[in-house]
């Protein structure tokens, strides 16, 4: 039996991604004042996104409940003796800890096996569609940890915003608050380093973050996967993919939505890539 590959969905991975591929998504929830979401079920992406413009108070996010996750292991082990879980960075969220509790609690048979991968969007996604991949191949469960611990430091996600308001309201902002000073006269430029938001850089105007994503993605050699996100600009992301088609195969670009969770944290505006590749050398 193959193994079953379990992930959030912070990964922004929807179904049309994972098409032909059997992956499920543990969603986290998002709460504006009493009403309560799970994250892309019983919300959409665009209803989100028009109700965090409109809200004069940040909505607030909860990782799933160790019953959650195991609901969803008493339901995969029907079919399977294998349960990869591949989270999100713990240092975002408890949703890894959920995870590893709900193995506690588990009674059944199957053997589970839960990763911190210190990722979120879709460098989170892109290490689950490959591990799903190599499953559907037959790969078994010690030959997918080692690929996904593999391809844990050669994935970077990094995220041109309009501003720091959203994370710095949220209490998300890690590393990057030094930029607080200046955050309305830049433009933010961060990515996720050892599982936490780090600055890279600021730009001046927009069209200077997507170069500067563009650029970024020059530097890398060998990459096995590229994906391209937007919250509420979907012709902006498509033009940064057919731009980036000059760099790596344009049909294989995945371009998705960040998700009502991460959106909470980065805005309406926010566009990134992630990439799993060599860097040709050291991040800024």
């Amino acid at each position: 039996m193959p193994v079953k590959i379990v992930t959030d969905s912070l990964s922004d991975l929807t179904s049309e991604i994972t098409k032909g591929l059997d992956v499920t998504v543990v969603p986290v929830y998002v709460r504006f004042g009493k009403e309560v979401f799970r994250d892309r079920v019983e919300m959409t992406t665009e209803d989100f996104y028009s109700r965090l413009v409109r809200s004069d108070a940040l909505p607030t996010t909860t990782q799933p409940s160790p019953g959650d996750f195991l609901e969803t292991y008493k339901k995969l082990s029907k079919d399977t003796n294998d349960i990869l879980v591949i989270n999100l960075s713990s240092k975002l969220s408890g949703t890894y800890e959920s995870a590893r509790q709900a193995k506690n609690l588990y009674e059944g048979k199957a053997r589970i096996e839960v990763i911190d991968t210190k990722q979120v969007i879709m460098g989170l996604g892109l290490i689950v569609l490959e591990a799903a991949r190599r499953a559907k191949k037959g790969a078994k469960m010690d030959e997918l940890i080692e690929l996904v611990q593999a391809m844990m430091p050669k994935t970077h996600s990094v995220m041109a915003l309009d501003s720091l308001k959203y994370l710095a309201k949220g209490g998300r902002i890690g590393k990057a608050k030094g930029l607080l000073g200046s955050m309305l006269a830049i433009k933010p430029i961060l990515t996720m380093r050892e599982g936490e938001v780090h600055p890279m850089t600021r730009v001046r105007s927009r069209q200077a973050g997507m170069d500067y994503l563009y650029n970024l993605v020059a530097e890398f050699k060998n990459i096995q996967g590229l994906a391209v996100e937007h919250a509420t600009n979907p012709a902006e992301a498509t033009q940064l993919a057919d731009r980036l088609g000059k760099l790596y195969p344009r049909n294989q670009i995945i371009i998705s939505t960040v998700s009502p969770v991460i959106g909470t944290y980065v805005g309406p505006q926010v566009i990134s890539v992630s990439i799993i590749g060599e860097e040709a050398s050291p991040a800024a």
